[in-house]
Formats: structure tokens, sequence, C-alpha cells
């Protein structure tokens, strides 16, 4: 008796194979090391997102009689489930109709009954259509044209960010839909090639991939970390510009910023980070501290904190629109060292549910009087009260004249100063450490970054969490927000005292 001794195909879902497609390394790793990967806040929150989207679907699209076919580690009863509901005639909408064939499987966000045949809809948390959204929906049509299922036409919905929320749980034009059957088939020869060079990167040895823009398109991928050097003083990747260049000098055998030739450099500012950088000694131009001299008294120093969902959960507000939730202000007049600690300090968190953005916008107006520089760091501020300004316009005259007061600290920093230890990053949290050491985000309990308060402060005012979780979440959200204008004093400090 002749045994067949063939490997087994590999099973593939829709996301491997796209996995795949962004490089076949990361597929490797996703299979056989997942440990290596680290899922970030942000990562997270995309997660959560799609997640939240998927399920505003369903009332969307949904009819009476809608089916959703439940996940199950049981492949086999998904595809029975969704194969007795098409086999008995099934003439409502079904979510997550789950199809398997040559061991790729996929689930269909949306599949809805069209006349003799089927139509298939893939829901984005995105506001336009990509060139992988096509590939996604040709995986999901050739799967489902191997099956035999009569598909009419296969179609995109994604975020229509122009729609306005009406409140009471009505989301009837949150999503657009382009109908991407003509493109899928322009693509459908590349299915065929992309599940093979799937089955290879999972099959065979860990795949030579040298570290480049595909790296972060179209996802930001989680072996980063693993795959660019990071052991080094002063990892490559900190020089910034194009991935794709840094890619190359990773593939010459360049680990640090030293290790890169200045001459291949164009960039003025990759320029300055390696000349920095070697030299082993920050530069600090006289140029901040006259800048910041030069204002006046009082100052105040602001901050917020924002959410942006993609399904909006207040009347009025659009999709991914930042919202502003929460605010902080030191308020130096002048009297005092410039240290926070003999500062008055202002803040505003309402975690009751409640839109909080009228009475946040009046608490903010009374807190900033009508004179003194309002010191930020970065354009986000502006962009922020330019978005009260459409929310409430009887409140116009009072929000531009704050617009009018506001100075940028990030222009500043960026033009008068870089320190080696920053990387290559003027954020607010690259700078911290290297002008006062003994503050760091880092060393936050809990929230620590942007996206983790917005999904804080979604949590807090979520019915269902807990007191003592609400109460724990309110601590670290005022916390954080408090510890940016904190930041922010501590940045003019140390440019105001540099010199003398």
């Amino acid at each position: 008796m002749i045994l067949d001794m063939a490997p087994r195909k590999p099973y593939l879902s829709k996301s491997r194979i796209i996995s795949a497609w962004q490089c076949p390394k990361k597929l490797y790793l996703e299979k056989h090391h997942p440990e290596l990967g680290e899922i970030s806040a942000r990562m997270e929150s995309l997660f959560a997102t799609g997640r939240e989207v998927g399920r505003v679907s369903q009332q969307v699209y949904g009819a009476a009689g809608s089916i959703e076919i439940p996940f199950s580690r049981n492949l086999s009863l998904m595809l029975r489930q969704t194969k007795a509901l098409i086999d008995g005639g099934a003439d409502f909408p079904i979510f997550e109709a789950t199809f398997q064939h040559d061991d790729v499987l996929v689930r269909v966000d949306v599949l809805i009954p069209d006349g003799s045949g089927w139509r298939a809809i893939e829901v984005k948390a995105s506001t336009s259509v990509k060139d992988y959204h096509v590939l996604d929906c040709a995986i999901q049509d050739w799967v489902m044209r191997h099956v035999d299922l009569p598909l009419t036409s296969i179609a995109l919905a994604h975020i229509n960010n122009r729609f306005v929320y009406r409140g009471r749980e009505s989301y009837s034009g949150l999503l657009a839909e382009v109908d991407l059957s003509d493109e899928v088939r322009a693509v459908d020869p590349a299915v065929d090639e992309l599940i093979i060079r799937a089955r290879d990167a999972v099959m065979g040895p860990m795949p030579e991939m040298h570290v480049g823009t595909h790296c972060y398109k179209p996802y930001e991928c989680q072996f980063i970390n693993y795959c660019w050097p990071s052991d080094s003083a002063y990892p490559v990747a900190g020089l910034g510009g194009s991935k794709a260049k840094l890619g190359d000098y990773v593939a010459r055998g360049c680990r640090d910023i030293r290790d890169v030739d200045a001459n291949s450099l164009s960039a003025d500012t990759q320029l300055r980070i390696h000349r920095v950088t070697c030299s082993g000694k920050p530069e600090i131009l006289e140029g901040a501290r006259e800048a910041l001299e030069a204002l006046g008294y009082p100052r105040y120093y602001l901050d917020f904190e924002t959410i942006g969902p993609a399904v909006p959960i207040w009347e009025g507000t659009r999709p991914y629109m930042p919202i502003p939730v929460q605010w902080s202000c030191h308020i130096d007049d002048g009297a005092g060292d410039g240290s926070y600690a003999g500062m008055r300090h202002e803040e505003f968190l309402d975690l009751s549910g409640n839109p909080p953005m009228r009475i946040l916008a009046e608490r903010m107006i009374e807190c900033l009087g009508d004179a003194g520089p309002v010191l930020m760091y970065t354009n986000y501020e502006e962009k922020v009260i330019n978005g009260l300004i459409e929310l409430f316009p009887d409140l116009q005259e009072s929000l531009e004249e704050i617009i009018d007061r506001l100075f940028d600290l990030y222009p500043v920093v960026k033009a008068n100063y870089y320190h080696p230890k920053m990387l290559g990053s003027w954020s607010i949290k690259a700078v911290l450490p290297t002008v006062s050491p003994q503050l760091d985000y880092a060393s936050l309990d809990g929230i620590k970054e942007g996206t983790e308060a917005s999904d804080g402060f979604i949590e807090a005012i979520d019915p269902q969490t807990s007191p003592d979780r609400k109460a724990e979440l309110e601590r670290q959200l005022l916390r954080y927000c408090r510890f940016d204008t904190e930041a922010m004093v501590e940045i003019v400090r140390f440019f105001c005292n540099a010199s003398r």
C-alpha cells in the first residue's frame, strides 16, 4: 500500500492571507512566534473600533429574521450553520456567513438575498476605499465562487465621515457603500498566487525580508520592534524620513544612527539628527529662550483630551470628529519660580455620560480670562477649539479670542533643540525626559498616552463599568492630562534657564 505523505495544506484565514500580502515574514511570525509581537494601545483601539462598526452594520443592514453566525473554534459548526441557512432558502440577511474552499476560510460581514443570488458586503472602519480593501473582497469572492454561491455583487461599506448623528441609536447613513465587483474581478488572478505565497510563508523557513515601508502599510506590524534594529543606543529608525530609505540603511548593516554615512543624507532634519547624535551632546539654541521670555503674563498652559469614535455617541457629532472631553490648565502669574508646583491649576472632566462639550467650553473660557498667552504643544488645541466653534456658534467670539492668544511651543522647540535621546522625535513625550529627567510618561500608572486616554474615557462613561473601575479611570485621566500641562511648564522653564 502506498501512503500519501504530502503535507496537509495549512489553514488560511483572510487576515492571514492579507498578512502574507503585506509581508510573508509577518505571517510566519504570527503563526510560529506570536509572542514576539507587541500589540500597541493604538492597535487595540483599532480592533475595538472595527468591532463597534461591525455591530452597527448589523443594525444598518439588518431586517426581519436576520441571523448572525456566531464565531466558534469549531470551524465545521460555522460552515454547517451557514450551509443550512443557504440551502434552506434563507430570504434574510446573514451576518458572518462562513465559507471554506481548499482550506481557505472567510467570514463575510454581510450577505443579503438579491433575487436568485446573494449580495456580499465587507464592512470597514476607514473613511474611503483602500487598495487592500479590493484584495480583501477578492479573497472572499474567490472562496464563495469556488463553493458555487451565486454572488450578484460584492461591495465595501466604509464610514461616511459627513454623517451627522441625530440620536436615538439611528445610524442610517453612517455607512457609504461602494460596489467593487469589477475591481475584484480584475485582481482575481492574483488571489491564487497570494494563497500560494501565504502557504509557503507558513510551511517554510522564516522568509528573508528587509524592513521598509511595508512594515507600516497597510497596517503597522506588531513585529516592528523585532525586525527593526533596536539593540543600539540610537537605532537607525531614529533618523526619521522615508521608511524605504531607512530600510536600505538597515539592509546595508546600519543598526545605529552613527553607522550611517553623513554623505548619504540630504534632508536637513536628518543631517541635524545625525550631527547631534554623533556629537553625543544636545543642541540648544538661544532662539527658544528669546521667544519664550518675550511672552507676557499671565501664561496659561492648556491641553485637551479628546475622543473621536467611528460610531458617534452624541447628537450633532460626526464619525472621527475630535471631541474634547477634558482639559488641564496651569496658570503662571509670573510671581513664582516658573515651576508647576507653585502655579494655580484648573481642570475639567465630566464622566456622567452626557455631552460635555458645552460646559467644557464655557468653563475653559472662564478659566482663560481675556488676556495672556495660551501655550499649547502642536496646533491640535487650535483645531479642537475650532471644532467647538462649529458646535456652538454663539460662543464663536469668545473662542476666537482664545485662538488669537494661542502660542505653539512645538515649532520653537523643534527649531532650537535636539537631544540624541529624542531619537528623531520632537513629541512632548520624547522631549520631556531630556529636559526634566524626573518626569517621564512611562512612569504614569495606567493611562500613559492619548489613545489610552480616549479609550479610558469611553470605558468610564459606559453604564456597565463598575463604580470602582470608573473611579480608577477618573484618577488616571486627571493625572494624565495634568501631566501634559506640567510637561509644557517644565519645557518652558528648561529653555528659560538653559543659557543662564
